[in-house]
């Protein structure tokens, strides 16, 4: 592994946060400075949160606590998802994609912070 846009997480992520920025288009003007940037935010944060912990993987500790705050960020995502489809900015099927790619992210983050060793975490430093 290179760096951490090699990460599935971090692919997969970004991938949510990109199509998050691009149903966001079409969010309601007065959303602009609520829902819009909060979702876009949070979305975003994953992916930095992600890269982060990888680059601080020598460091046991903030290695879990990066990827503990993109698990975090990741459910605030869903949150402004939920709140997108109640408010009827996007239909069911965006809505179960998005959030299907959420759960997925936080499988991946899940895994990352079980199995650290794999992601270059030595045991050790625990």
């Amino acid at each position: 592994m290179r760096d951490f846009t090699d990460l599935l997480a971090y692919k997969r992520a970004f991938v949510l946060a990109m199509m998050v920025f691009e149903m966001t288009k079409l969010f309601p003007k007065e959303e602009k400075y609520s829902l819009t940037d909060q979702i876009r935010r949070c979305s975003r944060s994953v992916c930095a949160q992600i890269a982060e912990a990888y680059r601080k993987r020598c460091y046991p500790k903030h290695f879990m606590s990066k990827l503990s705050d993109g698990d975090a960020e990741n459910s605030e995502t869903q949150v402004w998802l939920n709140f997108s489809f109640a408010c009827q900015y996007i239909d069911r099927e965006n809505y179960r994609e998005l959030y299907d790619m959420s759960l997925e992210v936080g499988k991946l983050i899940g895994n990352m912070m079980r199995n650290p060793q794999k992601f270059g975490v030595s045991p050790q430093n625990k």
